[in-house]
């Protein structure tokens, strides 16, 4: 399964009830890996140590590369097969672009692969059965911004995406000096929405947490320190 975000093969093979361990959940994800066509395997793990035997048993292997978190960029995997275990939320991040020709993730917590598995809609691997995700249907959230925000926002949108690494630092200030100078206008637009409408209009995971944090900062009350030549910017 694919999709616009990732178009290559991704699926997150998850511990099923009533399995007392997660060897049923590794084999699984191998099982697949091993299906799908590409480059060389890549498994990836928090540190070097790690429980696993059916893991320990395809990183013994020759050939197959093992890498840990503490040091690794996700622009090693282009042209690999990668199984990628327990990664966090922030892990899942940096995986936005990387050009690998497969991906399965092992899945620790939920929470911390929620948003990762609405933005791949990977295949789902689970004990007796495999479900294909559909991507959701937009909701109340993702409703036209008002006062402006919504243009801001696929302006800010478009910026990121001639980039490749996202936001620039005068982008952000824009932003930032905005939501000082003109408070009314997001005064009624709370950070959920942000969230939501930055990821419909296809923005990275890095930079979505990036102007909905601003957004949120704004609500704590606390300023933010912009260059000179942003001070006074006001979007039009």
């Amino acid at each position: 399964m694919s999709s616009d975000s990732y178009p290559f093969p991704v699926a997150i093979s998850r511990l099923t009830e009533g399995e007392k361990s997660r060897e049923p959940q590794n084999m699984r994800a191998i099982e697949w890996l091993l299906k799908q066509a590409g480059g060389a395997l890549v498994v990836v793990t928090p540190q070097k140590r790690f429980s696993g035997d059916t893991l320990k048993q395809l990183v013994g292997q020759s050939g197959v590369t093992h890498s840990a978190w503490r040091g690794f960029s996700a622009g090693a995997l282009a042209g690999r097969r990668v199984l990628y275990a327990w990664p966090d939320r922030k892990r899942l991040n940096e995986l936005w672009g990387c050009n690998a020709d497969a991906i399965v993730v092992l899945e620790w917590s939920e929470g911390e692969t929620a948003e990762w598995v609405e933005d791949s809609v990977p295949t789902e691997l689970l004990g007796g059965r495999t479900t294909i995700h559909t991507a959701k249907e937009g909701n109340a959230l993702n409703e036209p911004l008002p006062n402006g925000v919504e243009e801001i926002l696929k302006h800010v949108a478009q910026m990121a995406a001639g980039y490749s690494s996202g936001l620039k630092w005068n982008e952000e200030d824009m932003l930032k000096a905005d939501m000082m100078n003109r408070p009314e206008r997001w005064e009624p637009i709370f950070p959920e929405q942000i969230r939501a409408k930055c990821r419909e209009l296809g923005m990275r995971p890095n930079d979505v947490d990036t102007v909905t944090g601003f957004l949120q900062r704004r609500k704590d009350g606390r300023r933010f320190n912009v260059r000179s030549s942003y001070r006074d910017f006001r979007f039009n």
